[in-house]
């Protein structure tokens, strides 16, 4: 038995120093190329993007995910006419984990926060991907006067009535399980990027370079692993406290979303927002899935600026 308690401490031991070397060196491969705001007393990583003279426009990445999904996506086109601003959403990329950070409210009042110290009082046109659309519509209920505009892409929007939860995302966001899970995450996780992200944008083709330019091996970071399987495994009970109010919205939303996304249902999500919201333009996607600001850019860029306008 002794014997047996000794070698469970080295291989913890030895997963302890391997996180932390992983950490370390995917770091400074991908170091935050941004700066480092306080919003409510939570440091919050902001990337700064554009012309400050130009409407106000900000992105809201989506699970597994960070701000460097846009810098090299959806920010090109719109650099040279809009003020942009790209945000890691709390416990991600470079962001703080705020108390209670998993839920959508607190994550809709950081991001009001950024726009606050970032826009001022202007209004932002705001773009949410995926869980980032959960976000974005949060934050169009809580606080209506930082929102002209949103465009959501593939957005989850309903409690969706279960399933489709990942094994790991339970085990991660265990509060008996996940310290010890997520220091394993690092010596697994990245040999299984590609095949995730081959998953997520199927039937579209992968980007060439999307893993490096998305900096997705952040993920892999313990503490980071461990918010993100936070917030997916708390989504659904998030989600059906919002999704009846969802009639209060009256800004004008438009909609992006896949017909092949293998990722959501569109049917669950966007299929029941466009009866609620008051103003909303549904963009149908016949042949795409889940990463339409890939796949279809250029018309998702030309969206956000017919709502940014003209200052």
């Amino acid at each position: 038995m002794g014997l047996v308690i000794l070698f469970l401490l080295a291989s913890a031991l030895g997963a302890c120093v391997h996180s932390a070397i992983y950490t370390s060196r995917v770091e400074q491969r991908f170091p935050p190329d941004g700066k480092t705001v306080e919003v409510n007393g939570t440091d919050m990583h902001v990337i700064r993007m554009g012309t400050p003279e130009g409407a106000p426009v900000l992105f809201i990445h989506g699970a597994s995910a960070n701000a460097n999904e846009f810098d090299w996506s959806l920010a090109p086109r719109l650099e040279d006419r809009f003020d942009l601003i790209l945000a890691d959403r709390p416990g991600h990329g470079y962001s703080e984990r705020p108390d209670k950070g998993a839920q959508l409210g607190v994550q809709a009042r950081q991001m009001a926060g950024v726009l606050a110290l970032e826009a001022g009082e202007e209004p932002a046109v705001v773009v949410g991907h995926s869980f980032g659309g959960a976000v974005a519509l949060r934050l169009a209920l809580d606080h209506p006067e930082r929102v002209k505009a949103l465009v959501l892409l593939a957005p989850v929007s309903h409690d969706w009535g279960g399933g489709g939860e990942a094994w790991y995302n339970s085990w991660g966001a265990s509060p008996v399980s996940g310290l010890a899970f997520s220091q394993l995450v690092p010596i697994a996780g990245p040999g299984q990027a590609r095949a995730g992200v081959v998953s997520t944008f199927a039937p579209d083709p992968v980007p060439e370079g999307y893993l490096e330019n998305s900096a997705v091996n952040l993920l892999f970071r313990p503490d980071v692993f461990r918010a993100n399987a936070q917030d997916v495994t708390a989504l659904r009970e998030e989600l059906a406290s919002q999704q009846d109010r969802y009639d209060q919205l009256t800004m004008p939303i438009v909609v992006f979303s896949g017909a092949e996304d293998t990722v959501i249902n569109p049917t669950l999500h966007v299929g029941r927002l466009k009866h609620q919201a008051q103003n909303l333009e549904l963009v149908k996607l016949t042949d795409s899935g889940h990463m339409p600001h890939h796949a279809h850019g250029e018309a998702v860029a030309e969206a956000i600026a017919r709502l940014a306008g003209a200052r």
